[in-house]
C-alpha cells in the first residue's frame, strides 16, 4: 500500500489520512517528524455512567474507544504505535501523550520500555469537572500529558516563547485550562476534543516554523488546526471518516501563522 491509495482529507500542509496509524507510519520515512501530539484511546468505554449537563449519562464514547480484551492486549497496542512513533520521529524530535488514569501508566511504561527519556509529566487541571456520580472517588479533575525525547538527544525547548519576561515567573508542569469552546466545536463535535490553547502550547514549546507535526489519533483535527495557526506542517491519521471530514473543515477554517504575531508580539501570555 502507498499513501496516494489511502483516504486523505485536509489541504497540502495539513493532511489527515483516514488509516490506521500504525499502518500510516510503515509508509512514512524514518526520522522524518519532528513531533508527535497523540491522544490516544483511554479505553473508558466500558459501560459505566457520569454526569453531563446535570443529568447522569453514559461514558461510553464509540467501539474505538473499547478495550482490547484485556490489559495486555491494550499496552501491547500501546507499545506497537509507540515503537513506530519511535522510528519515524527525528533523534531530536519529541513525543507528547495525553491520557487518564485508566492508560496514562502503560504509556510511560511503553516509552520507558522504548528508551524514550520522560522530560516533564503535565498535568492539565479542567477548572469545572464532571462530578463524581457514583460518589465513590474524588472528582476526574485533571488528565496527565507526558511530553518524551530519545536517550542521549538534546531536543527543542523554546523557552522564550513559552514563558514571560519576567525571569522569576516560569510556566510549571501543572496547565490550568478551560475544555474547548463553543467557538471549537462549530465545525462539529468529537467526544475527546482537547482544547486548542492546550495543543498549542505543547507545540510551541518543542517545535519550530515549518517543522512536521504527526498526529496518530487526529480525531476532531485539534492539533492540525494548532499546528496550521503556528506555522508548522501536519500529518495524521484517523479511522473514522466522519471525524476525518470533521478535521479537513476545522483545518480550512484555520488561518496559517494566525497565531504567531500573538505568541512573538510584546506582552504575549504564554500558550496563547
Amino acid at each position: 500500500m502507498e499513501l496516494r491509495e489511502l483516504g486523505a482529507f485536509g489541504e497540502p500542509g495539513a493532511m489527515v489520512y483516514l488509516a490506521d496509524c500504525v499502518e500510516l507510519m510503515r509508509l512514512m520515512p524514518a526520522g522524518s517528524v519532528d513531533a508527535v501530539f497523540a491522544d490516544p484511546p483511554y479505553r473508558l468505554s466500558t459501560g459505566g455512567i457520569t454526569v453531563k449537563n446535570g443529568r447522569l449519562g453514559s461514558v461510553d464514547k464509540g467501539a474505538w474507544d473499547r478495550s482490547l480484551g484485556s490489559f495486555e492486549k491494550d499496552h501491547a497496542f500501546n507499545v506497537r504505535w509507540l515503537g513506530e512513533a519511535d522510528r519515524v520521529l527525528k533523534p531530536g524530535g519529541t513525543i507528547w501523550v495525553s491520557g487518564t488514569h485508566h492508560m496514562i501508566f502503560s504509556i510511560g511504561f511503553a516509552l520507558q520500555s522504548l528508551r524514550f527519556r520522560v522530560i516533564n509529566s503535565v498535568v492539565w487541571e479542567k477548572p469545572d469537572p464532571p462530578p463524581n456520580a457514583l460518589h465513590t472517588a474524588f472528582t476526574h479533575a485533571h488528565e496527565t500529558l507526558l511530553w518524551a525525547g530519545k536517550r542521549g538527544a538534546r531536543h527543542t525547548f523554546n523557552y522564550d516563547a513559552i514563558n514571560s519576561r519576567d525571569p522569576a515567573s516560569q510556566v510549571g508542569s501543572v496547565w490550568r485550562i478551560p475544555p474547548p469552546s463553543g467557538r471549537e466545536k462549530r465545525h462539529g463535535r468529537h467526544p475527546t476534543q482537547k482544547p486548542l490553547r492546550l495543543v498549542r502550547r505543547a507545540l510551541l514549546a518543542c517545535t519550530r516554523e515549518g517543522d512536521l507535526v504527526f498526529d496518530p489519533f487526529c480525531g476532531s483535527g485539534t492539533t492540525a488546526v494548532a499546528a496550521k495557526e503556528l506555522n508548522r506542517s501536519f500529518v495524521g491519521a484517523e479511522l473514522e471518516g466522519d471525524y476525518a471530514e470533521l478535521a479537513a473543515r476545522r483545518i480550512g477554517a484555520a488561518e496559517r501563522g494566525g497565531m504567531l504575531e500573538a505568541v512573538y508580539g510584546a506582552g504575549v501570555s504564554p500558550g496563547g
